[in-house]
């Protein structure tokens, strides 16, 4: 997350709480996805996000845990390490009464090692932009198992940014925003012939 929050608000897009802004806390480094991102983002996703199991691992702000509970997801993890930004989550949350939404103190790498194998269908990881974190995230994700077969992670990165991939996953799509590289990985799916589009990117 590259940039603090200017407006102290996110806004989300789409599904039961379209319009609804939420307050932000003034973290530094703190920086939701943009609309322009995060509409791009569940276009992408929109033939699995109903129903499906997510986890948001640098939830900062919420804008993408929430946008996916939004959207129909039956359940989001948000990870958030900084006390001040876990306060305003649960503030949204209550606003909300998003009950389908748990929120847990601590990082995102040490929580990756508690989730139960094959648990999760989408996993968004957003960490802060000097961190480096994305591909880290990405190889610990893939020696847990967390992620079922055919799920994806999101990845958010700076526009330079460089992820190797673990075997049984591909780019899946992958787009520059300005300063923002979005890139959405998949695992490799049991029985599924579908595949990325040819240039890996449109929307």
């Amino acid at each position: 997350m590259s940039k603090s929050a200017k407006n102290n608000s996110v806004r989300i897009i789409a599904g039961n709480w379209r319009g609804r802004r939420l307050d932000v806390a003034d973290v530094p480094g703190l920086r939701p996805s943009g609309d322009r991102s995060r509409e791009t983002l569940f276009n992408w996703l929109q033939p699995w996000i109903a129903e499906a199991n997510c986890a948001d691992l640098f939830a900062g702000t919420g804008a993408l845990g929430f946008e996916a509970a939004s959207r129909g997801a039956a359940s989001v993890l948000m990870v958030e390490k900084h006390a001040l930004a876990r306060a305003y989550l649960r503030k949204s949350i209550e606003q909300l009464q998003a009950t389908q939404v748990t929120l847990v103190a601590g990082g995102a790498l040490s929580q990756i090692e508690k989730l139960a194998t094959e648990s999760f269908d989408l996993v968004f990881v957003d960490p802060p932009f000097d961190s480096n974190l994305g591909g880290l995230v990405l190889d610990r994700l893939d020696t847990q198992g967390c992620v079922r077969p055919g799920g994806f992670v999101y990845v958010e990165s700076p526009a330079s940014a460089e992820i190797s991939l673990p075997d049984d996953w591909s780019n899946w799509r992958d787009k520059t925003i300005g300063d923002v590289r979005m890139q959405l990985f998949r695992r490799r799916p049991e029985n599924d012939e579908r595949k990325p589009p040819a240039n890996g990117s449109d929307v």
